[in-house]
């Protein structure tokens, strides 16, 4: 899937069967907001089933531990100097974080950048403040760089999903672009999985000392002194769990409440 010639979509049975449902769906309808929230969990359970048959599918394996690991160096520099604004923080990662690869797994890469800030400056506020008034100047706290290690990994799955629905959208149902499906189903993907994702700082304070943070951590940390120093290799040692857990890879099933009832 590269960027010479149109990406047809993903085949199978089970993204047949959510573009069917999809098609079938109209906002307004009885149970709307349900059908959608099962829709969603249809999408990612293909996805799921897609990516367990075939890693390389998609390129979205490769193409999210790689921005996973970028994600990770950035979040050292980002608790040192920190940014001026929500829109600089979201260039500088993009520039940082996003790559510039042409594939649909890069470009929702990218926008799992600025999804990803967006959902951290709802949970906190405060990050606003700091930016306002400067002081941001000063780096980031580690726990708002640790959620938005978190909510990158989710917004990704969710990001590529909404690419996924917005074609089938285009092409085959355009009547539901005014009700931007898409943008719902992305943001329940997100909303799913943001728990799957280990958070470096939790796994960190869990431990009795930074070497057992993860696995492989003692050969890394060393005799650091300063615990935050570390985070940003725990990160990286983190990514492949990440990953796994969001694509579906180290399995733990995300579908809605409904399951996959027919619509």
């Amino acid at each position: 899937m590269g960027t010479s010639t149109r990406w047809k979509g993903p085949n199978g049975d089970q993204w047949s069967s959510a573009a069917r449902r999809l098609a079938r769906w109209h906002e307004g309808s009885r149970n709307a907001d349900q059908r959608l929230d099962e829709i969603a969990a249809d999408h990612l359970q293909a996805l799921h089933e897609t990516l367990r048959a075939d890693r390389s599918a998609f390129g979205l394996y490769d193409t999210a531990c790689a921005a996973g690991e970028r994600l990770a160096g950035a979040l050292g520099s980002l608790a040192v100097e920190g940014a001026e604004s929500a829109d600089a923080l979201v260039a500088r990662l993009v520039s940082q974080v996003g790559g510039d690869g042409g594939t649909l797994a890069d470009a929702a890469v990218r926008r799992a950048v600025a999804a990803a800030v967006r959902d951290v400056r709802d949970k906190h506020p405060e990050l606003d403040d700091v930016m306002e008034t400067g002081t941001a100047r000063g780096g980031f706290a580690w726990d708002i760089l640790c959620d938005l290690y978190q909510v990158f990994f989710a917004d990704m799955v969710g990001e590529f999903l909404r690419s996924v629905v917005a074609e089938h959208v285009k092409l085959t149902v355009p009547v539901l672009i005014a009700t931007d499906p898409e943008g719902r189903i992305a943001d329940w993907v997100a909303e799913k999985v943001v728990d799957l994702v280990p958070n470096p700082c939790e796994e960190s304070a869990e431990a009795t000392d930074l070497e057992h943070a993860v696995d492989t951590a003692q050969s890394v940390v060393g005799d650091v002194q300063d615990p935050s120093a570390a985070l940003p290799k725990i990160a990286e040692l983190l990514v492949p769990r990440a990953v796994g857990k969001v694509l579906g890879l180290i399995t733990e099933e995300i579908t809605g409440e409904e399951g996959a009832a027919a619509a």
